[in-house]
């Protein structure tokens, strides 16, 4: 999806791609091997610089030091093998823990240009919200001011995922002291858009919002992990005086630590609040947890688990970090 819309990056771009090797090689070094796996991993992702904790991750789950592996000389065959180990590895760090991003083509900058009503209601907006002393004056660096106001919503990426825009700043004169009444910043601001939109639809730029996908994999691999479930159970069941908790308390417990375990928070957000609703009105015409056998309890806690990881992988939910 391009800028207007949120894309999810979820790994399932990966599974079909071509791995093929550069021709021309009869041996690479891991080092190698891990650079076309990342190059690949991003040409198939919109150009996606792969975060670091992303790689580190990919490398973890194969049980591969880097330092080690990149000085490794690998024929074809295993080359080739541990190439498509490498993007596998991306692919499933991005399905239990997916990125969100904003792909910036210049398309939604397009749409404020071609209309002239909007792009003055715009402008005018831009240049109130900055006129923090209703002088009806603002200074031609401003106008970077304004870009940045308009944010990745409105198309415009951050300079640090786009470096030419102080080249296009200064190209348009849009530098320095000199103050500038509303109209003149219209026309200002209105070529630098143009060429930001430009430069965008020449190269994408895809940048990464702030946003955690919570589709139960962190339950998931808590359910699959005896050990860890147990203290986990162990933890929700009972509280820090060693007194079995209730079926409230349980639910209170987890809205307001359920983070730990891979839960979204219900604070402010009705989606949340219902799948607890849910969850929760599936077992309280049972018998409350506080009167029931330590080995019942904790199926029937194993059992929320479950339908909360069940739930959360058709239904993910977004939790905006900044909020």
């Amino acid at each position: 999806m391009a800028d207007g819309g949120l894309t999810v990056i979820d790994g399932s771009q990966l599974r079909s791609i071509d791995l093929s090797l550069p021709e021309s090689a009869a041996t690479l070094t891991g080092a190698r091997v891990i650079e076309l796996a990342e190059s690949t991993a991003s040409s198939s992702l919109f150009g996606l610089a792969l975060p670091e904790t992303l790689k580190s991750a990919a490398l973890l789950r194969l049980n591969i030091e880097a330092g080690s592996f990149s000085g490794t000389e690998l024929d074809r065959d295993e080359a080739a093998a541990r190439l498509k180990d490498l993007v596998n590895a991306i692919a499933d760090e991005l399905k239990d823990e997916p990125l969100v991003v904003a792909i910036l083509d210049g398309n939604t900058l397009r749409l404020f240009l071609e209309d002239e009503d909007d792009f003055a209601m715009l402008a005018e907006n831009l240049f109130t919200d900055l006129d923090t002393e209703d002088k009806g004056k603002l200074r031609k660096n401003e106008i970077c001011n304004a870009l940045a106001h308009m944010g990745v919503e409105m198309g415009i990426p951050p300079v640090s995922e786009f470096p030419q825009l102080n080249d296009i700043l200064k190209k348009h004169g849009a530098e320095g002291e000199e103050e500038l009444g509303q109209a003149q910043f219209a026309q200002v601001l209105q070529p630098v858009m143009q060429e930001i939109a430009e430069a965008l639809t020449a190269k994408h730029v895809v940048v990464i919002q702030n946003i955690e996908i919570i589709n139960g994999s962190k339950i998931r691999k808590i359910l699959a992990d005896e050990k860890q479930l147990t203290n986990v159970i162990e933890k929700v069941l009972h509280d820090e005086e060693g007194g079995q908790r209730n079926m409230g308390e349980i639910r209170g417990f987890l809205e307001k630590n359920g983070k730990e375990f891979g839960l979204p928070p219900s604070k402010d957000d009705e989606a949340v609040v219902l799948l607890y609703d849910g969850m929760f009105s599936e077992v309280e015409n049972r018998n409350n947890a506080a009167g029931l056998e330590k080995e019942e309890s904790v199926v029937l806690m194993k059992e929320i688990l479950e339908k909360f990881a069940e739930q959360l992988e058709a239904s993910p939910v977004f939790h905006d970090l900044d909020n």
